[in-house]
């Protein structure tokens, strides 16, 4: 309630407040209520069903345990702590909720929960997770070119189409400088510690990080600063992109995640051993993922077109190699400071659900603390090399197979989530599969 009267008194000109559940597939499902109606939310909560998380990522209903089969009833959801901000831009608030029982218990089909349930197992341990994301993504324009296709968006100081990649070029990141402005504005509103900005490795294809903090708080960012550059780039005319893989001749996008375990004084247990040597739990922590990679591939990659980012090994590493100071690994050791030590898990794709990848990613390493997993040789050289051979899907319904007999997952998930998982994933798959592309019926609709 404190955090909503120093908003109210904050913003006194604020009329609507968007509320903004996340489903499985990362998208944000709710409301826009007035600012009456805010006080009853931090006081009551709110109704939603829960069948929101049996839906596909069209918003379709798809037959599992979380559709019609308890009724169709509702359950409450309840404000995220600290998330409560002014979207500037826009002139609305917005505020995160999450799906709680009758009895105040967490639900467990939420994927919020799925996380907060292996922090908290974490915490138990001893164990405080810290983390932050990096969001890639390409700025679209919304004309498309002479082929009907989409295309990178125009720079909106000149209004010039850039044809070359200028990766980290800052003249670039000048151009777009009036959209990327209104986002850092809308990140301080928000509590969102965004920080760099760089013209990535594509036309048209950026990337923003943002600053290390615990796990699940670096996750909630992720949700929120994603709907932030969607709702801005729209006000300049051109779309933000999340997909993996939106062009196939260019770079894929990608959501690396850099984490660390803090014990409870807030001292980094990743840190560098007196010796110089790496620390102990960091590689049984990388020995744990890497155990565990191949069964968390549909969350680290979750649709059809995730695996087209795979299909070329431009910083893309469908692997379970780690090295030091390596881009071609899929657990990157950065160099730097060894009190900061920590590492970077690279093959999430930025479509994926942020608090998915993490949940999946600290359980691992907890699996790999459990057990002292060793996690073999660092990789030196390049990581692509056919004599690096991992134990991974190398498709998305091999994705969903691995994951469906997967204990590892179904103990993560819980049996609900992970059920309704599946059969969503596979009446996707199903979906696609009966759409015949335009490219279909250009190879082969009058020559064959």
């Amino acid at each position: 309630m404190e955090e909503l009267n120093q908003f109210l008194a904050k913003y006194p000109d604020v009329k609507g407040v968007d509320i903004v559940m996340t489903d499985c597939h990362g998208i944000g499902r709710g409301k826009t209520i007035r600012r009456h109606e805010l006080e009853s939310l931090y006081e009551s909560g709110r109704a939603m069903p829960t069948s929101l998380f049996g839906q596909d990522v069209a918003g379709d209903d798809v037959d599992c345990s979380l559709v019609l089969h308890d009724g169709g009833g509702d359950k409450r959801c309840w404000p995220v702590p600290g998330t409560l901000g002014l979207q500037p831009h826009s002139g609305r608030g917005v505020v995160l909720v999450s799906m709680y029982n009758a009895d105040g218990t967490p639900f467990n089909a939420d994927p919020r929960a799925v996380l907060v349930r292996q922090v908290e197992a974490a915490n138990k341990a001893g164990y405080s997770p810290m983390g932050a994301f990096e969001l890639e993504f390409y700025l679209i324009d919304k004309e498309r070119d002479a082929n009907g296709r989409y295309q990178p968006a125009r720079y909106l100081l000149s209004g010039r189409r850039s044809r070359n990649r200028n990766t980290m070029a800052v003249d670039e990141l000048d151009e777009m400088s009036p959209l990327f402005e209104m986002i850092y504005a809308g990140a301080e509103h928000l509590g969102i510690p965004m920080e760099s900005v760089i013209s990535e490795y594509a036309v048209g294809q950026y990337e923003l990080t943002i600053r290390y903090r615990d796990l699940l708080r670096a996750a909630d960012d992720v949700i929120l600063a994603k709907r932030l550059i969607r709702s801005v780039a729209r006000r300049f005319g051109v779309e933000a992109c999340f997909m993996a893989k939106p062009f196939g001749q260019e770079a894929g996008s990608g959501m690396h995640l850099h984490l660390s375990l803090n014990d409870e004084g807030g001292s980094n247990l990743y840190a560098d051993q007196p010796c110089g040597e790496l620390s102990p739990l960091m590689l049984q922590s990388i020995g744990g993922i890497r155990k565990t990679v191949g069964d968390t591939a549909l969350i680290l990659a979750p649709f059809l077109n995730s695996w087209r980012r795979f299909a070329s090994a431009v910083y893309s590493p469908a692997s379970d190699t780690w090295g030091f100071e390596n881009r071609t690994v899929a657990l990157r050791v950065p160099d730097g400071s060894a009190q900061t030590r920590h590492f970077e898990h690279r093959v999430a794709g930025v479509d994926a659900n942020a608090y998915l990848v993490a949940a999946v990613t600290l359980a691992g390493a907890m699996q790999g603390i459990r057990e002292e997993t060793d996690p073999g040789p660092a990789v030196e050289g390049n990581g692509y090399s056919k004599e690096h051979v991992a134990d991974l899907p190398t498709s998305w319904k091999g994705a969903i197979d691995r994951f469906e007999q997967s204990a590892f997952m179904q103990e993560v998930f819980g049996q609900c989530l992970h059920e309704s998982f599946v059969a969503i994933k596979r009446a996707e798959l199903q979906r696609l599969e009966l759409d015949i592309s335009e490219a279909e019926w250009d190879l082969y609709g009058f020559v064959v």
